[in-house]
């Protein structure tokens, strides 16, 4: 047996709530993504394990969604768009640089960066 839906436009407005919760849900989600994600360090240059012939480097990359930044303990400073470039003195040998970034809700990330100074 079928049962006609005497009422269209019931059906209409509940279908169109639907979509519009929905969509919502969406954009709050897709606004949330990096509150989600937590803060992200990249190291452009130099790679990890280079080899260097020169003492004195400039290590770069991008951070995002941080509120703090160092580098090797030392607060360094990123611009608007989130890029820091700190230049450093290689000691001879094997040296070791970490970048530790942190957000407002207390999620830490850390990226070590391995360098030989030859």
């Amino acid at each position: 047996m079928l049962v006609k839906n005497q009422n269209p436009t019931k059906y209409i407005k509940i279908c169109s709530i639907i979509v519009v919760v929905l969509a919502i849900a969406g954009y709050s989600l897709f606004q949330a993504r990096n509150v989600i994600q937590g803060p992200v360090v990249e190291i452009h240059s130099p790679e990890n394990g280079t080899s260097l012939s020169e003492s004195l480097i400039s290590i770069e990359g991008i951070a995002k969604n941080i509120s703090h930044i160092s580098l090797n303990g030392r607060p360094i400073f990123i611009d608007e768009r989130g890029r820091f470039a700190e230049t450093l003195l290689l000691s001879y040998g094997y040296n070791i640089m970490t970048v530790k970034a942190s957000d407002k809700f207390g999620k830490e990330i850390k990226k070590t960066l391995e360098l030989v100074y030859k």
